[in-house]
């Protein structure tokens, strides 16, 4: 069976943003979707996003979309898979500190291990803007597709996609609709 799990960002939850569009977009093409609401979502820390998100079962009909803080927990996901997903779209993602990002230590391996990742994502893209205000942009992008490989697509003046502090409502997200189906 088709499926899709969506792991939201810091300081948001699986109603906020583009994610119940895309939810309700992925449903009516027979997508069981599943949206986790994060614990302690302003502090987002791996040790307890990473059990939530294991609480799901995947396998290679699964797409899974991480927004912000959910990409790390994507990348630290496939890791731990036994066997590969059908897609991984990581969007304003990042694999390392970011100075403009106060809070994401938590969320991030101290180390990764690319190979294992890449041999688990599947078709993997990366979504990152040319002006993440968070430091979540095109270079967060460059530094992840120089491990791993996949597609960067970079959106134009497109910020974090999502951000309350921004006043970016992005209700809606096609292009991440168009890349899964």
């Amino acid at each position: 069976m088709k499926q899709a799990t969506l792991f939201h960002s810091t300081g948001a939850s699986p109603k906020d943003f583009w994610f119940p569009w895309l939810g309700r977009e992925l449903e009516s093409r027979g997508y069981d979707v599943w949206a986790p609401e994060l614990p302690d979502t302003d502090k987002p820390d791996l040790r307890n996003w990473l059990p939530a998100a294991l609480e799901r079962e995947y396998d290679n009909e699964s797409v899974l979309v991480g927004h912000s803080a959910g990409g790390p927990l994507i990348l630290a996901l496939l890791e731990q898979l036994a066997s590969p997903v059908k897609q991984s779209i990581l969007v304003a993602g990042f694999a390392r500190l970011l100075p403009e990002f106060r809070g994401a230590d938590a969320i991030l391996q101290d180390s990764y291990r690319w190979e294992r990742i890449r041999a688990n994502a599947g078709d993997l893209i990366f979504i990152n803007s040319d002006n993440d205000p968070f430091g979540c942009d095109d270079t967060a992008g460059r530094y992840m597709l120089d491990n791993l490989g996949g597609t960067l697509i970079i959106p134009s003046g497109h910020g974090h996609m999502g951000s309350g502090d921004q006043n970016q409502p992005y209700k809606e997200f096609p292009l991440v609709l168009k890349l899964i189906v």
